[in-house]
């Protein structure tokens, strides 16, 4: 399952994220992921959470950011949800056709049972059109 918090630059995406990963912790029977494109939000996470700075890794492509969401899901039997800050620079899709790589996560995550929350730069009604009902803000 796919949850967007969509929105242009400066909109508070990063507030509302955080504010709903740690409500969401005393929840979550299972592991929660938050992926960003730096560490600097490390001490507004609950320490339940697992920070991955993604700019620590050799993400060049909307292809090496699947493979590398399938290699934290690989490694976590217990994870149930993510949560992708700054979505569209992490995978590497600004300016770029989102659907594809959307759907991929989709299917990833029906597959695994894990929910995606992700934060996009860009005004909700710009997204694809089969992921404006998963807007949540």
């Amino acid at each position: 399952m796919i949850q967007i918090i969509a929105g242009e630059k400066g909109n508070g995406k990063t507030k509302c994220l955080l504010d709903k990963v740690n409500s969401e912790i005393k929840s979550v029977h299972g592991n929660i992921v938050y992926l960003d494109k730096n560490s600097k939000h490390m001490y507004e996470l609950n320490n339940k959470v697992r920070l991955i700075d993604a700019s620590e890794f050799m993400i060049d492509n909307a292809d090496n950011f699947i493979g590398f969401i399938c290699g934290v899901i690989s490694q976590d039997h217990d994870l149930e949800q993510m949560y992708l800050d700054s979505f569209l620079k992490v995978a590497k899709l600004e300016g770029a056709d989102i659907s594809a790589t959307l759907s991929k996560l989709e299917a990833i995550g029906e597959k695994y049972h894990v929910t995606f929350v992700l934060s996009i730069s860009m005004d909700p009604a710009k997204l694809p059109e089969d992921m404006k009902s998963k807007v949540i803000n």
